[in-house]
């Protein structure tokens, strides 16, 4: 197969029309194979032999959308000093805009042995693992623009693609719990009828269906546990997980705007599904696993974990901060949603062990000309010491305002000493955030979300009852 040398930007896999231009960072890696699938599942490779700046990459000028990739690193495994490769696994394109398939916890998705977790497991894991797709760029927004609601007339509807279309009946069967479904005039209906200005996803980003629960023969239905930064999820789509996914969440996104609606998107940049040192090898950790991941400085055989996931993201990487940057640009630029909101924000203000809210990830979004103008909602907290941040994030921020929904909470249930704690968070919180001259929309008034009570179970009961 012919391959040309190609070039070290974008990242990921991009289509141009005529074949598809691969690039993947290892600063670690020795050798890096490019893996194509063919449609029973055999597998091609071919070495990338060209490198710039830690970017291996190469050219394939045949290459269509649709084409099913993964690669192989090879370079040292080394747990001890923070090396986890293993060219055994095959291996997600962190930049992969479409994945296809579920892992199903088979040992070989381990570099370890289960029953001695101290020796190597070099068994292959194609089989059991997740395949990156190549996808087509092109599609026809027609006149679609941003709605651009402001902060002051936002009613923000937080929401799961499955969770809300699932039974609705005036949405046909066979797309329900889809993202064609969301985008169903049913649904728009029912949105605009409520007043809603936009709907925030729950994680749509391509997550990964934990090996505990696959054995239950359960899922993870909230999606906190994210392994394709750039790929809607394929669990959401109706037409098929080649790349279909895309083009269907572009629709989606589409028609909302028709109806004046904006999408905005919960993000989950601070940990991967690949949990801590006994999860499972299906992408950063073989690429280049001290590059990715924060890692223990005493004992980098081991994780450090902010998030209670397994691992936190290395948010010092000049790697990590290009990643995010460009996820980000992706979903605004190629699938034009209108902001996100940030799970467990405080994680990603964390460039060494205190929240910093003068780190570089925020001084990268305030200097860029596309997530600068988008909205940008923090979950203000984390599970580290100093990880409850509210009123501490910077300007062209706003924040969930967990005091005002603690407030709202207890007026509601006839606490009397709340009542000038009420009127305070009513008018803006200036408690909060006047102290750095942010105005009062940089309070999100929540009153309930998917991790507290229901709206219901609120004003009902002492502890959660659902």
């Amino acid at each position: 197969m012919d391959i040309w040398p190609g070039k070290p930007y974008p990242m990921g896999a991009t289509f141009d029309g005529s074949g598809v231009n691969f690039a993947l960072f290892s600063e670690v890696a020795e050798r890096v194979e490019l893996c194509l699938i063919g449609e029973r599942g055999a597998e091609t490779r071919i070495e990338l032999t060209e490198v710039d700046g830690s970017v291996w990459h190469g050219y394939l000028p045949s290459i269509q959308p649709g084409q099913r990739y993964g690669y192989r690193v090879h370079g040292p495994y080394d747990p001890k000093n923070g090396h986890r490769c293993n060219p055994a696994k095959l291996l997600l394109d962190p930049y992969a805009k479409a994945i296809e398939g579920q892992i199903d916890g088979d040992e070989s998705l381990f570099s370890y042995k289960f029953d001695d977790p101290d020796a190597f497991n070099d068994a292959n894991s194609a089989r059991h693992t997740m395949l990156s797709v190549v996808t087509t760029p092109f599609f026809d927004w027609g006149h679609d623009r941003p709605p651009g609601h402001q902060y002051h007339d936002s009613i923000i509807y937080e929401t799961h693609v499955k969770g809300l279309t699932m039974t609705h009946p005036d949405v046909p069967e066979e797309i329900r719990g889809t993202y064609a479904a969301l985008g169903h005039p049913a649904i728009i209906d029912h949105l605009k009828g409520l007043g809603v200005t936009a709907v925030e996803l729950m994680p749509v980003h391509q997550f990964v269906n934990d090996s505990h629960l696959v054995d239950q023969g359960l899922s993870n239905y909230w999606g906190y546990n994210t392994i394709g930064f750039f790929a809607p999820h394929n669990g959401y789509a109706s037409t098929g997980s080649r790349g279909q996914q895309t083009t269907e969440f572009k629709a989606m996104v589409k028609a909302l705007h028709e109806a004046d609606i904006e999408v905005i998107l919960d993000v989950v940049y601070n940990h991967t599904a690949e949990g801590n040192e006994r999860g499972p090898t299906i992408a950063f950790r073989g690429i280049d696993n001290a590059s990715y991941y924060r890692l223990v400085d005493s004992d980098k055989a081991h994780y450090y974990d902010t998030t209670g996931t397994g691992n936190s993201l290395l948010m010092r990487s000049p790697h990590v901060l290009q990643l995010i940057m460009d996820s980000l640009r992706y979903w605004v630029n190629e699938m034009h949603v209108d902001g996100f909101r940030f799970d467990l924000a405080a994680t990603l203000a964390r460039q060494f062990h205190e929240v910093d809210k003068l780190s570089a990830f925020f001084d990268i979004i305030q200097q860029d000309p596309v997530i600068s103008q988008v909205k940008l909602i923090a979950e203000p907290w984390d599970l580290g010491d100093g990880g409850y941040q509210v009123g501490n994030f910077p300007p062209l921020w706003t924040e969930w305002n967990g005091k005002y929904r603690d407030t709202v909470r207890d007026y509601w249930r006839g606490e009397p000493a709340t009542l000038a704690e009420f009127a305070s968070r009513l008018t803006g919180s200036s408690d909060l955030y006047n102290h750095s001259d942010r105005r009062p929309t940089a309070s999100i008034n929540f009153v309930v979300a998917h991790d507290g009570f229901t709206l219901r179970d609120l004003v009902s009961y002492n502890e959660k009852h659902n």
